[in-house]
This record gives structure tokens, sequence and C-alpha cells, in this order.
């Protein structure tokens, strides 16, 4: 790279250089590794995440810096390693792009975002094969991948190669015959098979989902939200009438519940 060059991405990548020098850099930043440093490119990609949620485009310009950073940073580690450079992984993401797009940069068809959305998997699904990964359409799900994002992926690789219902009604009766599952296994006090049924049912939740065309992580991270306003506006009432939720029966707790559901 052109050391003269004084761009706002070769300027970040000389600081996070400066960061890991052996002799004057951060002591904190010279002691993380990979393994380490992956939780907060995680956390980086959820804040992006939020302030989109937020449409806060001030935040977003920040959050998109500090997941920037992150690759920066492990970037900056693989060069340490003699693995690769922060321009090479922006190579690698450019070449694939180009590759996946013959429709755009090559002389392929031009296609509606469906047909490109299969164009795209079955490039993808080439791309594992060549690298030894198998046939299996799961392959290539990330292990990492939070539960909920992760079981919905499953559930779409196992749909394409015709493992999956025609329609959303059979997914309604999965979910009946689950609960009946995890009522069996409460019953017997099972805890292992308690926490395996709960599982099923939730995996099967996942499915309702993704055949109602809903993203399930987006619509438990919704309902996390949603409850958390109205339980802090429960927490408002009764701390108007000084008491807390503690001092109140279930039956009240679910009153002011209800009231501030219909407020609404």
């Amino acid at each position: 790279m052109d050391k003269s060059d004084t761009s706002p991405i070769n300027e970040l990548l000389k600081v996070m250089a400066q960061l890991r020098d052996p002799q004057n850099g951060c002591p904190w930043d010279k002691e993380q590794n990979f393994a380490t440093i992956a939780p907060y490119t995680i956390e980086e990609a959820y804040e992006v995440s939020e302030a989109i949620d937020h449409d806060d485009m001030v935040a977003l310009k920040d959050e998109l810096g500090d997941l920037l950073f992150q690759v920066v940073f492990h970037a900056q580690m693989a060069s340490e390693d003699g693995a690769f450079e922060f321009n090479d992984v922006a190579q690698v993401i450019s070449d694939k792009m180009i590759r996946r797009h013959p429709h755009v940069f090559g002389d392929g068809d031009t296609r509606t975002e469906a047909q490109q959305t299969i164009v795209w998997e079955e490039q993808k699904a080439a791309e594992r094969k060549a690298k030894g990964e198998g046939d299996s359409a799961l392959n290539g799900v990330a292990n990492a991948l939070p539960a909920l994002m992760r079981a919905q992926k499953l559930q779409k690789r196992a749909a394409r190669v015709g493992f999956d219902w025609p329609e959303i009604a059979p997914v309604f009766d999965k979910i009946q015959e689950e609960i009946e599952e995890v009522r069996d296994a409460l019953t017997k006090g099972d805890m292992d098979a308690i926490e395996d049924e709960i599982g099923d049912l939730i995996f099967a939740c996942v499915n309702l989902a993704r055949h109602a065309g809903v993203d399930s992580e987006l619509a438990l991270r919704r309902g996390n939200a949603k409850f958390t306003t109205r339980f802090r506006e429960v927490e408002k009432r009764l701390s108007a009438k000084r008491k807390s939720p503690t001092d109140c029966s279930i039956d009240e707790l679910e009153e002011i519940w209800s009231a501030v559901k219909a407020v609404e």
C-alpha cells in the first residue's frame, strides 16, 4: 500500500497498526487475538442493526465505523501472522460480488429479485462444493449465528430441496403437536426432555414465521421491545402509587398490564 495515501481508510489502517505496535502500541490492543475480538465484532453488528431500527443516521454512521474497525482489527492480526492483508479482504469480496452478479458485471440476463436469490444460492452452493464442504444443502449455515436466525436459514435451505410443507396449515398442526410433547415432558419432570421438546416447539414456531414471510429474529426483537416498553410503563404506574411489582398480586399486575395495552 502506498504510504503516502492519506485516504480515510489508509489512515484507519495506520491507526490500527500503531495500536498493535509491539513497542509503542496500546497494551490492551496488543494482547488481543481473533477469539477475544470476535465477540466485539458480533456486538458491533448488532449495534448497527439497532441504529437502523431507530432510523438514526448519525448513530448508524458511528456504528458502521465501529464495525469497520473490527474488520480492520482482524485484518491487522492476520497480516501480522502472514495470512492476508486488508486489501486481500477487499479484493476477495469484490471478486465474489462480481462473480455472483453476472447480470450486472457480465453477459448474464437481467433478473427479478426472486430469480437472483435462486441463482445466488446456487452459486454459493457451487462455491461450498468447490471448497470441499460437501453436498449437503445445510452446509455453510454457521453454528455461531443466533439460534433463531440459524433455525430459519436451516429451514430455508431444506425447503429449497423440497423438504417443506407446501402450505402453512400443517405448520399449525406441528406446533400443536410440539406443545403436547412439551406438556408430556413437563408431566414426567424430565429436564433433558423438557429442554429438547421446548427446542422443537421454538423450531416449529420459526417455521411458522418463515411460512408467513416473517423474519423470526426480527419478530422476537420486536416482541422484546414491546414487552420492555409495556413493563416499564407498568413500573411507572406503580411507582406513582409508591409501589413495585413485588407489592402486587398477579391479578393486580395483569390489570395494569391490560390497561397499558389498551392505551397502545
